[in-house]
């Protein structure tokens, strides 16, 4: 198509916090004179829900049912979140766009504050990445790390359920002392037992109040009761969900995150139309961060099948890159700090993957292969609802 007097066909997956990433880029081309319409994909890992990501498959789950719409010429674009795609792509696809990068970080969350040292010994705490996996019991050797999928909302409902559910039972059965007290009726308790009552409103009354998510939580039938679970804070703040649950700072320095973390990507054929959506979308400093922390993870090898965290800053002439590689138990890591020139960054990525490489990077990696049965290191690392 031409990007002139043409609607702009973009694919996006249907969950609530990919729609509104999705929608987050077709304002910023609509203010730029493009017409966009979205168009919903369902992906393969959308279909597949009792996987774990770094299962799904060599390819991303949630990238290539996308990406073959725009190949096949059936939509003219795909938004992505740019943690979730391969670092190989298909010959003909290029990243058209990368708009400027959201918060990168990773962040504890709970539904009462606690911080990972206020978390008693042996809590749950949920999540699928097996790189935040090994971050956490790096740091908590005694922690339980279970796996928690779906979109982030589905993953704030999981870790709300238990309180809410106990809320609820221990309101309804003093609601029902009460009545007995009464003969039955709440109200005439109220206004005759001078005792204090530990709730001041009626199960109906304190219901009515929770929020559509909250409610929601109420349903869930849990086979883990999660005391905490990691996500991303970009997913977090633009799927609106942070007035559900506290967040807790985790250590950049340690809580790596993943590569492209917190960053969308716009894929298109090669072409004029390419061309067109960098000029109007591309932020040139997530696109040095970004492509520094997507080569060193091409060429590390490691994909989702190994721990690995990359984060890339750019200030000034440098990128200040922070790299680290753990064993899948977090007993062992190879890490890194270093300052890459921006005016040759992919080259000085690359230098710096080749040093972990020999430094042990490589032998963390190919057990982690082993481990998990030679899956293959073109996989996608977790996708953004991870960050989710």
């Amino acid at each position: 198509m031409t990007t002139r007097g043409e609607t702009l066909r973009l694919a996006t997956r249907g969950s609530d916090l990919a729609l509104r990433q999705a929608e987050t880029v077709r304002d910023a081309l609509s203010s730029r004179r493009l017409s966009v319409e979205l168009v919903e994909v369902e992906t393969t890992g959308d279909q597949i829900r009792d996987e774990l990501i770094h299962r799904l498959g060599k390819t991303g789950a949630f990238v290539r049912s996308l990406d073959e719409k725009v190949l096949d010429g059936d939509l003219d674009a795909a938004v992505h979140s740019m943690k979730d795609m391969p670092t190989e792509r298909p010959e003909r696809l290029v990243v058209a766009g990368v708009p400027e990068r959201g918060p990168a970080d990773d962040v504890l969350v709970t539904p009462d504050g606690r911080s990972l040292d206020e978390l008693p010994e042996g809590a749950t705490v949920g999540t699928s990445s097996l790189r935040r996996r090994a971050q956490l019991l790096a740091e908590r050797p005694d922690l339980t790390v279970e796996p928690l999928r779906g979109n982030v909302d589905t993953r704030i409902e999981k870790l709300l359920a238990p309180s809410l559910q106990r809320d609820h039972q221990e309101r309804h059965e003093a609601e029902q002392e009460r009545k007995g007290e009464a003969g039955g009726d709440v109200d005439e308790a109220d206004e005759t037992d001078g005792e204090d009552h530990p709730y001041d409103r009626t199960v109906e009354e304190w219901f009515d109040d929770l929020t559509e998510l909250e409610r929601r939580s109420m349903e869930r039938d849990l086979d883990v009761e999660y005391d905490a679970i990691v996500l991303a804070r970009a997913g977090l703040y633009r799927a609106d969900l942070t007035r559900y649950v506290e967040l807790s700072d985790l250590d950049p320095d340690r809580f790596v995150p993943a590569p492209g973390q917190g960053a969308l990507a716009i894929t298109a054929v090669d072409g004029d139309l390419a061309l067109d959506i960098k000029e109007r979308l591309d932020d040139p400093k997530t696109r040095v961060e970004t492509t520094v922390e997507r080569t060193i993870l091409e060429e590390l090898g490691g994909g989702c099948v190994a721990p690995i965290g990359v984060h890339a800053t750019v200030e000034g002439g440098v990128v200040h890159t922070r790299v680290r590689v753990l064993s899948r138990d977090g007993d062992e890591e190879v890490s890194v700090a270093r300052d890459l020139p921006a005016e040759r960054h992919i080259s000085a990525a690359q230098d710096l993957a080749d040093e972990l490489a020999e430094r042990g990077a490589d032998d963390l990696i190919a057990e982690a292969k082993r481990e998990t049965g030679g899956a293959d290191d073109d996989a996608a690392t977790a996708r953004e609802e991870d960050d989710a």
